[in-house]
């Protein structure tokens, strides 16, 4: 039995929160309203999204809190040059051990435990700025996260006795970039070092909406197998304007409101499409 309708939001910084907000907004004046989802499920930028509209605040004060600078979260902005590091040894990873997902998450995951950064309070600290609210709703959301030692998935919700900011902390430690996050003695990095988006654990839903923020080469197949078990999807992903708002650094807070900007006209522009799916 499928339940109704998932939005699942992926990873992609600080301009990627701006961005999905964006996106979501511009289809909501656009007339499809996409926050009342049965099912709320974010990966890393998307886990902050996915918490702030599961939170139950008003959609424009949202808009507002990516814009509006005596609300917007008090980010820490890491160098250009430990950014194109990260993805140049991701990068490298990836190619070689492209056949063991387990082992390149474990093999990030150890980076990510070596890599100096902040201190972790500091960096939950960013965490608690960027939600409206501490403490799970009784909405569906769920925050991805994997365990840095093990490579394993761990998927946290209001059931998993780990706190919101904990699990969004956890889901937003970009490895080699921001500290491991320690859950009950565990510690865990970016739930974007399984995959950026994680479509497929919406599987079991009639109709998929997913916010790609970032290249994911693991999303065709996962939308392949959410169509193959009997759902309709739709995927929005940066057009030309947002890949140029995102720039080179989308942990930069400069990206925020052109991010943003970006998101809400792209999102008016995909409403018909998306109402297609949401409504019919």
């Amino acid at each position: 039995m499928t339940t109704e309708r998932a939005l699942v939001i992926g990873g992609g910084g600080v301009a990627g929160i701006s961005w999905a907000t964006g996106i979501i907004a511009g289809l909501a004046d656009a007339g499809v309203d996409v926050t009342g989802a049965d099912l709320l499920l974010g990966t890393s930028a998307g886990a902050n999204v996915a918490a702030q509209v599961g939170s139950g605040l008003e959609l424009a004060e949202l808009v507002r809190r990516q814009v509006d600078p005596t609300v917007q979260s008090r980010e820490i902005v890491p160098s250009m040059e430990k950014f194109a590091g990260l993805w140049e040894t991701l990068a490298a990873i990836i190619e070689e051990l492209r056949a063991d997902s387990v082992e390149r998450r474990r093999r990030i995951g150890a980076l990510a435990l070596t890599t100096e950064s902040v201190p972790e309070p500091e960096r939950r600290a960013v965490i608690e700025t960027r939600l409206p609210v501490h403490e799970w709703s009784d909405r569906d959301v769920r925050i991805t996260a994997v365990n840095a030692e093990t490579g394993e998935l761990r998927v946290f919700d209001k059931d998993s006795g780990v706190g919101l900011v904990d699990a969004v902390t956890a889901s937003s430690a970009v490895p080699m970039v921001w500290p491991c996050a320690t859950i009950d003695g565990a510690r865990y990095t970016d739930g974007g070092v399984r995959t950026s988006v994680n479509a497929d654990l919406a599987t079991g839903y009639a109709r998929v909406l997913v916010i790609a923020p970032m290249p994911d080469e693991e999303l065709e197949g996962q939308v392949a197998g959410l169509v193959a078990a009997g759902a309709r999807v739709e995927v929005i992903a940066p057009d030309e304007a947002t890949t140029a708002a995102f720039g080179l650094n989308p942990l930069d807070t400069a990206t925020r409101v052109p991010a943003l900007e970006a998101g809400h006209a792209q999102g008016k522009a995909e409403a018909d499409r998306v109402a297609a799916l949401w409504r019919n």
